[in-house]
């Protein structure tokens, strides 16, 4: 464990030294490529003022409640599509559609059904449900067949099928699509705050810093968006891990 600590410590340093180097060989004040002792020093002038949370608590709301509505949109539409075909034929133009559509394209059209401030909450919604609803239908899948038979042939009660066959049968496929979903969240929810610029929110704060040339501004706020979703899709995976051994009666490994 120690050492595989170090070494991830060492590989990081060895990028940050790298990225040190490229912004110094680009110059001009880190105009272009900020380094890192720049973006820790924007990042550092941002923590103590309330704008900075203010702005993190309006994205990250908004966003979680289209990863919320998108989890249990997909777990609805996963569910009905794997027991009727019909359903599944009918939904998957649709899913695929919104896979391949741009987010730039999205987040204009939704500008002509929604405000600004929801903005975010709708392209999350739209872009994470593809993913939960396709790791539904693969955890669904991927049950084994034989506990099923066994569930028929002794009458098991539809609470005990779901509880001790569905429900742990799905969770891998389930768990790993909602990790990814979260980090997808976040990507097209600030995307499209950039482009509604709704107040207060953090797509808003990355674009003021671009044109007015702030770089070391626009990489403290990545840098803030990527802590973000990797915290969040952490807590995703723990939660989704003590709900599984809660609803199935598990014991944490």
């Amino acid at each position: 464990m120690a050492r595989k600590t170090a070494e991830r410590i060492a590989v990081i340093a060895v990028w940050l030294a790298i990225w040190q180097l490229a912004a110094s060989a680009l110059g001009h004040g880190g105009l272009f490529l900020a380094t890192p002792v720049q973006t820790l020093s924007a990042l550092g002038a941002l923590l103590p003022t309330a704008a900075f949370w203010q702005r993190i608590a309006f994205s990250a709301l908004r966003i979680l409640a289209g990863f919320l509505l998108a989890v249990a949109g997909g777990l609805l539409l996963g569910a009905a599509g794997s027991r009727w075909r019909g359903v599944r034929l009918f939904v998957e133009p649709l899913m695929q559609l919104i896979r391949a559509m741009p987010v730039a394209s999205f987040v204009i059209l939704a500008l002509l059904w929604v405000r600004g401030d929801n903005l975010s909450v709708v392209v999350s919604f739209t872009h994470v449900l593809p993913v939960v609803y396709a790791g539904v239908l693969a955890g669904i899948a991927d049950t084994d067949p034989q506990l099923l038979e066994m569930a028929r042939v002794y009458r098991l009660p539809l609470t005990a099928r779901l509880r001790y066959i569905w429900l742990p049968g799905m969770f891998p496929s389930f768990c790993e699509s909602c990790i990814a979903a979260m980090g997808m969240c976040w990507k097209s929810g600030v995307s499209a705050e950039v482009i509604g610029l709704p107040d207060h929110s953090v797509g808003d704060a990355l674009y003021r810093a671009k044109i007015t040339l702030s770089t070391p501004d626009v990489f403290a706020w990545t840098l803030v968006i990527v802590v973000l979703s990797a915290l969040l899709s952490a807590l995703a995976a723990r939660l989704l891990r003590a709900a599984k051994t809660r609803l199935c009666g598990e014991v944490r490994s």
